[in-house]
């Protein structure tokens, strides 16, 4: 038993597991509900006790191969060799991974691979020069930087038994009684961290052998989910998602060039596309919700001029899945991947029309969540991007009041060039009332508190605080959208406001619950929350003026069962362009479109049979 003691001896051991332990310690975010992953010193210590384990049957192996003394030195050099470079690989990992936790907010993620792969030489030395100051040895990175330098002055420093006493200690039988229990003991420790921590493990393989950056997404939605605890787990599902991503653009990129386009008739000579985030039908006042959180919309409403669409649903309740459906003509039942197919804002270039995007979501930075990074890589990537528009915003901002400033700055520029544009396709991305909702409303203009809401209800008072917070995003939603047709009311143009999918928001059967449950069965209730969605068609005095057969088919469309993975079928037909890719029978205002169309949700649930 005593063998099974060997590996926890080891230098290595004390060093990898010391390093590991502060890394889980020292990178849990600064928030109240943050926390290290609760397993992470069991798992830890069984991971680093078999990486020793199988260091140690490398040196065995090596020494064992070295039958002649030259044989033993050349094999003793390699040794040294090969574990010189795993302590710097891993030292050296460890330390990033902090210093991007200290400088950017976020250990490392596929986000900042996908950075770094794009870096040229002259933007690491103005990194470097940036980032890389003094100051930093005395933040968490140096505590890190300690335990390398700690591990190098122990093989300076060490100290040697004497032959002496080692030959006592091993004629001693209480020393070998007391070798073979804390073997024993050793191994079962190792045996039930290996236990307790074997689902992390089971999922962590599960993610990494997933076919798409989508499934990666959709699993780490799930809870549990697997925990990336130390920073080599970190590295190894960074590279994988970027070979995911790779895998997906490379398809994409096949249609670059090829997309074909007959003819444009112009039916509409300016099309906006607002896209909210997390909208809860529910709470939309347009829907009968008892606050007034969406006056201007209302107002909209009964000048005539806004349509409300009433059987609207999105396909997916995740923002990622949605985009990739918005943003081709793809179509759920289609074959093939949503990948496979052109992307529709090429195909309104060209027609002839030219795409602005602004969005306060998707733009690659250090610090983005799996999903941004899911959700954006397409839309983002250079290549890809410069084929789609002609303008698009390179930042994010707080509130989306941020992008109509991107908007203004764009249009002020290009009356100063004397651009006369005919034909615009202008998307808003907004950030909307994406969680956590307390931050998506300036405190300037928030309007209802806990006291607005009766005390005889079920919700808790906290709870009826994130209520709040969620009717306050809403209200402030609704000026962001009123601005944005403010600015195209004079002119030929529709609007269209299409919100991602749904949220729960403390609802009929789940009033102790916000946000999205990924992995719950989809059952009616479920689906009325989190995937029903409102949708609405504006069309300015201009444009009703001049278009009276699309206002008349907005209409008689707006209490037809709909599911925005056709969107972008709706506004090819807007455009009037004729194109191979164009479907009328996805598309609601065409006299073809097709109700009858199954609406399966994440691929597999029929809306329409929900009881």
């Amino acid at each position: 038993m005593s063998i099974f003691l060997r590996p926890i001896m080891t230098r290595m051991f004390l060093f990898m597991y010391l390093i590991g332990i502060m890394s889980s310690i020292l990178t849990v975010p600064p928030y109240k509900t943050a926390h290290m992953y609760q397993w992470a010193p069991y798992e830890l210590f069984a991971d680093v006790y078999i990486i020793v384990a199988i260091w140690l049957v490398i040196k065995g192996l090596l020494y064992k191969e070295g039958a002649t003394t030259i044989g033993r030195k050349m094999c003793n050099w390699a040794y040294r060799l090969l574990l010189t470079v795993f302590y710097v690989s891993v030292y050296v990992l460890y330390i990033a991974d902090m210093f991007c936790f200290v400088k950017f907010g976020s250990t490392l993620n596929p986000s900042m691979l996908l950075l770094i792969g794009e870096t040229t030489g002259n933007e690491a030395g103005e990194f470097l020069q940036s980032y890389v100051t003094p100051d930093i040895i005395f933040s968490e990175v140096g505590a890190i930087v300690l335990v390398p330098l700690l591990h190098a002055g122990s093989f300076l420093f060490r100290a040697y038994r004497s032959n002496k006493s080692n030959e006592t200690n091993r004629t001693n039988r209480n020393y070998w009684t007391y070798k073979h229990f804390c073997g024993g003991a050793v191994a079962i420790a190792v045996g039930v961290c290996l236990y307790l921590t074997y689902p992390n493990k089971q999922m962590y393989l599960h993610t990494m052998t997933l076919d798409t950056i989508g499934q990666v997404e959709h699993s780490l939605a799930y809870h549990p989910h697997t925990e990336l605890y130390q920073p080599p787990m970190r590295l190894a599902f960074s590279i994988r998602c970027n070979q995911l991503i790779g895998q997906q653009l490379g398809r994409l990129k096949a249609t670059i060039g090829k997309v074909e386009v007959d003819s444009c008739s112009v039916k509409s000579p300016e099309i906006v596309l607002i896209i909210g985030e997390s909208f809860n039908k529910r709470h939309a006042q347009l829907y009968g919700y008892d606050k007034a959180n969406m006056p201007n919309q209302v107002r909209m409403e009964k000048e005539g001029l806004l349509t409300k669409f009433e059987d609207v649903v999105a396909p997916w309740n995740l923002t990622s899945f949605v985009f990739k459906l918005f943003m081709t003509t793809y179509c759920v039942g289609d074959e093939g991947e949503w990948c496979d197919y052109p992307l529709f804002c090429e195909i309104f270039r060209k027609a002839g029309y030219n795409v602005n995007f602004m969005t306060n979501q998707f733009q690659t930075k250090a610090k983005q969540e799996v999903y941004d990074f899911s959700g954006g890589f397409f839309i983002n990537d250079e290549e890809l991007s410069s084929v789609q528009f002609d303008h698009r915003n390179n930042r994010l901002h707080v509130f989306d009041e941020g992008l109509l400033k991107d908007y203004d700055a764009m249009v002020d520029l290009r009356c100063s060039k004397g651009q006369n544009i005919e034909k615009q396709l202008q998307i808003f991305h907004l950030m909307g009332m994406h969680v956590t909702y307390r931050i998506r409303c300036p405190n300037r203009m928030k309007k209802w508190g806990v006291s607005e809401y009766p005390d005889d209800t079920d919700i808790p008072p906290k709870k009826r605080k994130v209520l709040a917070d969620y009717d306050n995003s809403v209200w402030y939603n609704d000026s962001i959208v009123n601005q944005i047709v403010e600015r195209f009311k004079n002119d030929d143009a529709i609007i269209i406001y299409i919100p991602d999918h749904g949220e729960e928001v403390f609802g009929p059967g789940a009033r102790h619950f916000f946000g999205r449950m990924h992995n719950a069965v989809i059952n009616k209730r479920l689906a009325d929350e989190e995937f029903r969605i409102p949708m609405w068609i504006y069309t300015t005095p201009l444009y009703a003026k001049n278009h009276p057969n699309v206002v008349a088919a907005i209409k008689a469309a707006a209490p037809k069962k709909y599911m925005t993975d056709a969107l972008s079928h709706l506004l090819i037909g807007l455009a009037g362009i004729h194109t191979k890719y164009y479907k009328p029978q996805y598309d609601i205002l065409s006299p073809q479109y097709d109700e009858s169309r199954r609406r399966l949700l994440k691929n597999n649930t029929d809306y329409d049979t929900l009881k």
